[in-house]
């Protein structure tokens, strides 16, 4: 690589890096705000906040990124024209792919960390937190419940204790409505949560568990001294936790189990999150491409760059439009499986060859027009001698 080709690229990585920051912060700030119920509500650590939140970074920076590139493409060649430099280039006789290949380099790492984010990163983020997600929920006493107060949960379930004692609860009520016409209420005066193998119980003390089955008036009170309750059957996902197609590893992906019910319901959810991740590496180099056509021609001061750069931007929102409309398509039917990866492949063809062919391509229009304005002076004269 030459000097000016690493003097590009250290303008494109910079302003690539500048940009990719502060979108991710911002975002980031937005995604944290909503988690504040983690502090506020349910009682949880500044650590487990900042866990929760940094775990969303993986996919915030695979969306980022590509729009990232796309402006510090558009930010580059913008300043590098706007101080004359690329009328120089041009004017030096610098081909297009010499130009373009500090843009291409740098796209190609991009490819390569979006591609293994979505491959590796992301799917493990959202594994992660759906197990921190699933602790927090089932250890509703110990994070959301608070003394002399009634905490009522998403699945049903009612608890309260009157007040505490070190590390012991006293005057403790439960009410589990999880099942339809089927009420069970617990009664304690003291109760403890401890761990034991990874799960959380409520050790009850002199207390009783009454029962109303379904469809009965009666009801049934049984008395205990000590009574261990599984805090995690509350949770609303049930003991076992069921991954989404987004929460499975892409090896998951590619070897499904079909026998499973998750799989059996939303099979084309599976395909599509697992060629969405194939081919979302494409989609770096694309929007570099399109950013690259718009301002990659030397352009005089007179000559308005607006238009192009409106036109760049609306090119890349059309890019990822047909992108989402073929995830979708693919979720609904196998045979659109060659849409996903044919919309960014044909986005990248299509700058290609303008970026390549396009001078020559003018060039031959506008000797053909000198041509036709050449022809309209001998017609005029031959007319005006009949």
């Amino acid at each position: 690589m030459t000097l000016l080709e690493r003097y590009i690229l250290k303008i494109s990585f910079s302003a690539f890096a500048a940009c990719l920051v502060a979108l991710t912060g911002v975002i980031w700030i937005t995604q944290a705000l909503r988690e504040l119920d983690l502090l506020t509500g349910k009682g949880q650590t500044f650590l487990i906040f900042m866990t929760v939140t940094g775990l969303s970074l993986p996919a915030l920076i695979n969306v980022i990124a590509p729009v990232a590139l796309f402006l510090a493409t558009l930010y580059t060649l913008n300043k590098l024209n706007g101080d004359s430099e690329l009328i120089v280039m041009s004017a030096g006789g610098m081909p297009p792919h010499r130009l373009l290949r500090p843009f291409m380099a740098l796209a190609a790492f991009i490819c390569v960390v979006v591609g293994i984010i979505s491959v590796y990163l992301m799917p493990a983020s959202f594994q992660e937190l759906r197990h921190l997600f699933t602790k927090i929920r089932a250890d509703f006493v110990g994070t959301m419940a608070k003394e002399g107060q009634f905490i009522s949960l998403e699945n049903g379930i009612t608890f309260h204790y009157r007040e505490r004692s070190g590390d012991a609860l006293l005057g403790i009520f439960m009410e589990d409505l999880r099942e339809k016409d089927k009420a069970i209420v617990y009664l304690a005066e003291r109760g403890q949560t401890v761990e034991q193998g990874g799960n959380a119980y409520l050790v009850l003390q002199k207390g009783s568990v009454q029962r109303k089955e379904p469809n009965s008036r009666d009801t049934s009170i049984v008395a205990f001294e000590r009574y261990a309750v599984d805090l995690s059957a509350f949770n609303q996902e049930g003991g076992e936790i069921v991954y989404k197609p987004r929460e499975r590893s892409t090896t998951q992906l590619l070897f499904p189990d079909k026998s499973e019910p998750l799989y059996q319901e939303q099979g084309g959810r599976f395909r599509a999150e697992l060629h969405d991740r194939l081919s979302s590496w494409l989609y770096p180099l694309a929007m570099m491409a399109i950013a690259f056509v718009a301002l990659g021609e030397a352009r005089t001061t007179r000559q308005g760059r607006g238009l192009a750069i409106a036109t760049a931007v609306v090119a890349v929102v059309l890019l990822r439009i047909l992108g989402f409309a073929a995830s979708s398509a693919v979720a609904r039917t196998p045979a659109a499986v060659v849409a996903i990866y044919a919309v960014p492949l044909g986005a990248i063809l299509i700058c290609l060859l303008l970026i390549f062919q396009g001078p020559a391509m003018r060039s031959a229009q506008a000797r053909l027009h000198s041509g036709l304005r050449g022809l309209l002076p001998s017609r005029a004269a031959a007319t005006q001698k009949a």
